[in-house]
């Protein structure tokens, strides 16, 4: 098969490589406001999301009600701190309010949930952990189901869905036997429709995921249940779109990403450190982490520049 890979101009690249480290400074003034939340997972998911709703998924703050929306569900909602400064930073919402997070009263609570749509694009809440891609599959059956009650059409002879559905998981979650589960269903009914990223980060709460339940060789159980698989580095935003190009190409079964990731990516007292999962920064440590992150790890030699 051939696909047709969008590449970014170099510019387009430096600014969306811009906006992922504002989403990263962003995340620690948040986690720093609440006292409370997830560095890890939200810092090395930072360039996917960026990727995501900066130039893959179809969906703008214009069309973010509109039913031709491609879906977007992230099943680890705890990482949603990367998911809130992602959609303040395209203009959902105002920055400003990613402060609020973790308050009481307030939308921006410490899982994502869809109570505030359609304001902002969330389709789901995210709670217990291996939910997300059950969810997605759901919606990308419906996605096919309306097209042929609609009979959309993208050639004479195909019926496609409207929308694409990406769903954002977690290594960590595959332990959990519903989400494999969803990966049968929709291995079984080639399920196009749906591209599945995966955070391959190599950690959990408890440690290293080979350490306390392995899932090497994670590419091989993907294609056991008829998926097409994709491994790229997750912090290489150029990688990523392609990777999403070769998935909405794919016309025979359901496709996952499999994202190589660094935990705390950009902050390096916290890259690789599973201690840092579901911990905040202090004062000290935001100050540290913002001076590293605003001159690029040293890089540049003043964070104002």
């Amino acid at each position: 098969m051939v696909y047709n890979i969008f590449m970014l101009t170099e510019k387009r690249l430096i600014e969306l490589e811009k906006i992922a480290n504002r989403i990263r400074e962003d995340i620690i003034e948040m986690l720093l406001a609440a006292k409370s939340g997830h560095s890890a997972g939200p810092l090395g998911m930072a360039d996917v999301f960026t990727a995501l709703y900066f130039e893959i998924a179809k969906i703008t703050p214009e069309t973010r009600g509109a039913a031709e929306r491609d879906r977007v569900i992230l099943s680890n909602a705890h990482i949603c701190p990367v998911l809130y400064a992602t959609l303040a930073n395209r203009g959902y919402f105002p920055r400003e309010e990613l402060k609020t997070l973790r308050k009481l009263g307030t939308r921006l609570q410490g899982h994502s949930n869809s109570h505030f749509r359609p304001d902002v694009p969330i389709e789901t809440s995210g709670g217990p952990l291996g939910q997300g891609l059950s969810q997605a599959v759901g919606m990308a059956i419906a996605a096919r189901a309306n097209a042929k009650l609609n009979e959309v059409r993208s050639t004479e002879n195909e019926v496609r869905p409207v929308y694409h559905t990406w769903c954002l998981m977690s290594d960590g979650e595959l332990d959990e036997g519903q989400t494999w589960e969803a990966i049968t269903l929709a291995g079984k009914l080639n399920l196009r429709e749906l591209t599945a990223f995966v955070d391959r980060n190599n950690i959990q709460i408890d440690g290293f995921t080979e350490d306390i339940m392995p899932l090497e060789p994670l590419a091989d159980k993907f294609k056991a249940f008829n998926w097409s698989v994709v491994e790229v580095d997750g912090h290489n935003i150029q990688e990523l779109i392609a990777a999403a190009d070769k998935a909405r190409a794919i016309a025979e079964n359901p496709t996952v990403i499999i994202c190589h990731t660094i935990p705390g990516k950009g902050v390096d007292f916290m890259e690789n450190r599973f201690e840092w999962h579901g911990k905040p920064p202090n004062v000290d440590e935001a100050r540290v982490a913002l001076m590293e992150l605003r001159t690029l790890g040293g890089q540049i030699t003043s964070e104002h520049e």
